[in-house]
């Protein structure tokens, strides 16, 4: 299994904002919040950020419940809510490019366990030489919009898409020029592209956490 590269601390970008996207419970995890299950002897929540702080110069976690994360998270994490409520993962990409201080945005959805700086790099390196305004991983025939670099100029198209009445993610990114990374690339950087996976169930969380076993065992 090909492993994630590891970075080194001179290698962080002070122009790129890393943001993690904590929405609401989880019904089918028990009604538990997948940011605060345990992974690998931490937070899941922690894990990501961790790894996040690896590669960026500014992290937001965007999240209605703040009182949940506050006793948890460092003094340099920005959290920020929901400008349009109720709104899914579009509602808090909407407010992360809205208040990001960097140009460039890694934004992630808080229960992906395996969330990858190598590739957020890749992709970055992407856009600026494409010129789009997001850069979105096509892996196992479909696109996987929350582990994307995004441009913070995208938040206009954003708001246009949610004050329509949309909530799907890929179709506000059919409103912006964007680019495909597609999975081979991935690949032939050396990434694991297992840093889509999303834990949305009981099976989810017990399949990624047989993943890590297997990678540190």
């Amino acid at each position: 299994m090909m492993m994630d590269m590891p970075y080194r601390s001179g290698e962080r970008l002070s122009g790129l904002t890393g943001v993690i996207l904590a929405g609401g419970r989880n019904r089918r995890m028990g009604g538990s919040h997948k940011a605060l299950l345990p992974f690998a002897n931490e937070l899941l929540i922690h894990r990501q950020l961790r790894l996040m702080g690896q590669l960026c110069g500014e992290t937001i976690l965007v999240t209605n419940e703040p009182r949940l994360f506050l006793p948890i998270v460092g003094r340099g994490v920005r959290m920020i809510a929901d400008y349009y409520a109720a709104k899914g993962p579009l509602g808090g990409i909407h407010a992360a490019l809205s208040l990001a201080r960097h140009a460039d945005v890694w934004i992630v959805a808080c229960g992906m366990p395996f969330i990858s700086p190598h590739a957020a790099r890749l992709m970055l390196e992407e856009k600026k030489a494409g010129g789009g305004m997001a850069v979105i991983p096509f892996i196992g025939g479909k696109l996987h919009p929350l582990h994307g670099i995004y441009d913070r100029g995208a938040a206009e198209a954003v708001r246009l898409s949610i004050e329509s009445g949309e909530k799907r993610v890929e179709s506000f990114l059919e409103t912006i020029p964007y680019q495909r990374m597609e999975e081979e690339e991935f690949r032939n950087g050396g990434i694991d592209t297992s840093f889509v996976m999303n834990v949305n169930t009981p099976e989810d969380y017990e399949r990624a956490l047989r993943m890590i076993d297997s990678r540190t065992g």
